[in-house]
């Protein structure tokens, strides 16, 4: 379909997006080779999801699951088409209106979600620490008038609106029970809440007519390099994520519990969490209670989860809770663990497996794809490899003029499939998509039988002495000593050598920082691997700059 016959068949009134979408020649090509990745060209994501679930007779299922609630597909339908009345009725709303969704998870965040994307709207949604500056650019960046906001995070947002006039109403949502979070919230919904406005609504909200390539989100990249982008998706390209790694690889089914704590303003959480189970009939559980490795372990013995999605830092420090549950008898329902959002050492991996007999499930995404493009199922995988790609998706690894590489070869991952980079109004663009595929800027090689090794972000790639050293290897192998609790390794400048390896480790309860430790995990490493990829310098730390989501923030490193 050309971008004329979009725009007549667009139920979206308000263009803001699709006016400042990229240039036709800086888009990425989008190949729906599968048969289920024929999307039709009328499409509401939401709605299609609900289809699936009456089809198969699931509205008595379980959806959405917490320690004090559980809705099942009927009642969650019921829900959100409120929502959407009240988002198009009251607020007076039309298809194409940004509307930002402020929250953790929790049901009422997913249920906000539902009723936004349903009505035609596109939802912003941001991850729940953001401050107000921070905020201020995603509601400058999309011009958003209208945010649906959980009461406990309201403060952040009243402070930013004096500066951006655009948003003109906040709505918050939610039920507080956790007076440990803010004793002086009241136990009933708010007044003029969400919750309040919807349980007056009668009547159904007439399905959006949007087109598949009207869009449905705007997802803010989680800042791992600095300044986030504005990635934009559309009701094709969720639908067909769905219809890839989740179908291929994870084979959930309506039987499954799934957990995890990937926020829903991530596209690893909005995926796993919220979507993917959806498209099956699965339930989902939010715990009440604030996401920590002791509660998280607990939480799922005691959902009973069946599928948990985490970051591999999460696992790692989850482990000694799992393996005390095990140990005491606990019978353990899970059968798929999803590690995603940055490198999984394989020290992680095994630890893991170990304390619970589940082999990690890896994989490599990104917001500007949606999810993710290249992992195995459990018993194909390789030890020390991401996967392979995933059905619908193609992969390879190019040099710096974009042609294919022998394979064993370290150079750049590029991507093309049913899902894109789409910036919202960013010269980046140009940047991620060259000649029609996506290059996520990972450094990786790929075996014969088309194995992809992660090596390193690209731009972290460390070159001293005229040697390649990706600091994944060398923070897996400082994983493997049982003084190193986390690590991270960069390259700083030197003289000499052009650049040289520093590790920053976070060590065990009862190892201390000493000039002898760092010189026993300079041996251990020197061991492991080639002699010279070891840290010549190591650097002790109480805690890694993180993302909300877990992933590493090795650029504040660098410029320690």
């Amino acid at each position: 379909m050309n971008a004329d016959m979009r725009a007549k068949a667009s139920a979206q009134t308000d263009r803001f997006v699709h006016e400042r979408l990229p240039a036709p020649d800086q888009w990425p090509q989008m190949r729906y080779d599968l048969p289920e990745l024929q999307i039709p060209d009328q499409a509401n994501l939401v709605d299609v999801l609900l289809a699936q679930i009456d089809a198969r007779d699931l509205w008595h299922r379980p959806f959405l699951r917490s320690q004090t609630e559980c809705l099942n597909y009927a009642e969650v339908s019921r829900r959100i088409n409120r929502i959407a009345l009240v988002l198009t009725q009251d607020l007076g709303l039309v298809p194409g209106n940004r509307v930002l969704l402020r929250g953790g998870n929790s049901i009422a965040m997913a249920l906000a979600w539902l009723g936004v994307v349903k009505a035609g709207l596109v939802a912003v949604a941001s991850m729940p620490l953001l401050r107000a500056k921070e905020l201020g650019e995603i509601l400058g960046k999309a011009q958003i008038e209208v945010a649906l906001c959980d009461a406990a995070l309201l403060g952040e947002l009243q402070q930013v609106q004096a500066q951006q006039p655009c948003l003109k109403t906040i709505v918050p949502f939610g039920l507080f029970n956790a007076q440990d979070v803010l004793p002086d919230l009241p136990t009933k919904p708010l007044a003029d809440s969400l919750e309040q406005r919807a349980a007056l609504k009668k009547g159904r909200h007439p399905p959006c007519p949007t087109a598949a390539d009207d869009m449905a989100l705007i997802a803010f990249t989680s800042g791992t390099t600095g300044q986030p982008k504005a990635a934009v998706h559309t009701h094709r390209d969720v639908l067909a994520a769905c219809n890839a790694w989740p179908r291929h690889v994870l084979q959930a089914n309506e039987h499954d519990v799934v957990m995890g704590s990937p926020p829903l303003a991530f596209t690893f959480g909005l995926g796993g969490l919220l979507l993917f189970p959806m498209s099956v009939g699965a339930c989902v559980y939010f715990p009440d209670t604030k996401y920590t490795p002791e509660a998280m372990a607990a939480h799922l013995f005691e959902s009973r989860a069946t599928i948990c999605y985490t970051a591999p830092t999460f696992y790692r420090q989850m482990e000694p809770f799992m393996r005390q549950h095990v140990q005491t008898g606990r019978q353990i329902a899970l059968r798929i663990c999803v590690s995603a959002g940055e490198a999984l050492p394989d020290a992680t991996r095994q630890l893991w497996k170990q304390a619970t007999g589940i082999e990690l499930l890896d994989g490599i995404g990104a917001t500007e794809l949606f999810h993710i493009f290249i992992s195995s199922k459990p018993g194909d995988v390789r030890r020390g490899a991401i996967g392979q790609v995933v059905p619908g998706y193609s992969a390879k690894v190019v040099d710096e003029n974009g042609q294919e590489m022998p394979r064993g070869s370290v150079g750049s991952l590029a991507v093309i499939g049913p899902t894109g980079c789409k910036y919202l109004d960013d010269a980046r663009q140009s940047n991620y998509v060259k000649n029609g595929w996506n290059h996520p800027g990972d450094a990786v090689a790929q075996d014969a039988d088309g194995y992809f090794f992660y090596q390193s972000r690209a731009d972290d790639m460390i070159i001293t002495a005229g040697y390649n050293v990706g600091g994944p290897e060398v923070e897996d192998a400082l994983l493997q000593h049982p003084a190193v609790a986390e690590c991270a390794v960069v390259g700083v400048p030197d003289t000499e050598r052009g650049m040289l390896v520093k590790a920053f480790c976070v060590l065990r309860p009862g190892h201390a920082g000493t000039p002898q430790t760092a010189q026993a995990l300079q041996d251990h490493v020197k061991a492991t691997l080639a002699p010279y990829k070891y840290p010549r310098q190591v650097e002790f730390v109480a805690a890694l700059p993180r993302t909300e989501t877990g992933k590493l923030q090795r650029f504040k490193l660098r410029t320690t």
